[in-house]
């Protein structure tokens, strides 16, 4: 178990940020100068990202959600609202599936539930080959620790994440997909996601790559906002949602 370095800021419902892989939590400063106000927001970072040492053994992303999980009760938030951004939205998926009673909702940004989602090619160039700057000013493991967790960071993506579609179809929270037109993970592979999903809805942002949350967090901060709506609707004439409304807990 990692005791994971965290931030804790603002105030009203609990809301976990979890990073992109190879990043840290200023990753969502952008998203949250937007959403700033009516959130307590909580940004954990991952064994050998930011502020926190990286963790003896290979990662996994089960284990990142053990480590999560563990922060939430030591904190005792209670359920949360979650979003995390590519790794960090496989993070949210896992951590979903281990400890759904832990996760009010879920946002997955650029993220697929299995390795085969992400699109040809996207992970063939590994990590970088030099320290990021982001890398050598927060690890305490120091920058000539970087070449051992860009090692890691590529086993883990040769083997993971390894979620199925009956796994996505037992989240019965709300979930909201959210990516690029021009992301990283493949349309068919995020439709079948969405598709399964008891509770979920789907935005594609035009003009946007995985790099949205700092492309237009304006934009996701009011589709964010939406979803959290207690009085949203299920629009005027729905289809798909007048099928399930009546089967969601």
């Amino acid at each position: 178990m990692t005791a994971l370095w965290f931030a804790d800021r603002g105030a009203g419902e609990p809301f976990v940020l979890l990073h992109p892989g190879g990043t840290d939590a200023r990753a969502f400063e952008p998203l949250m100068a937007e959403l700033d106000g009516g959130y307590r927001f909580l940004t954990p970072e991952q064994a050998g990202h930011g502020r926190t040492p990286d963790c003896e053994g290979e990662w996994g992303f089960t284990d990142m959600a053990a480590d999560t999980a563990a922060l939430l009760e030591e904190l005792g938030t209670g359920p949360v609202h979650v979003l995390g951004w590519s790794d960090g939205g496989v993070l949210g998926l896992y951590l979903a599936h281990t400890r759904p009673d832990l996760v009010r909702s879920l946002v997955v940004g650029g993220a697929p539930f299995h390795l085969d989602g992400w699109r040809e090619g996207v992970l063939d160039g590994g990590a970088p080959g030099g320290v990021p700057e982001g890398y050598a000013e927060l690890s305490p493991d120091g920058p000539e620790h970087w070449r051992v967790v860009a090692a890691k960071s590529d086993r883990l993506h040769e083997r993971e994440p390894a979620l199925t579609e009956d796994d996505v179809r037992a989240l019965t929270m709300p979930v909201l997909i959210l990516q690029g037109d021009d992301d990283e993970v493949r349309f068919e592979h995020t439709v079948r996601m969405y598709e399964a999903l008891p509770d979920g809805e789907l935005a594609i942002v035009p003009r946007a790559s995985h790099g949205l949350i700092v492309e237009k967090p304006a934009l996701l901060a009011r589709l964010i906002r939406d979803f959290h709506d207690p009085g949203k609707t299920d629009g005027l004439v729905p289809i798909r949602r007048a099928r399930t409304t009546e089967e969601r807990p």
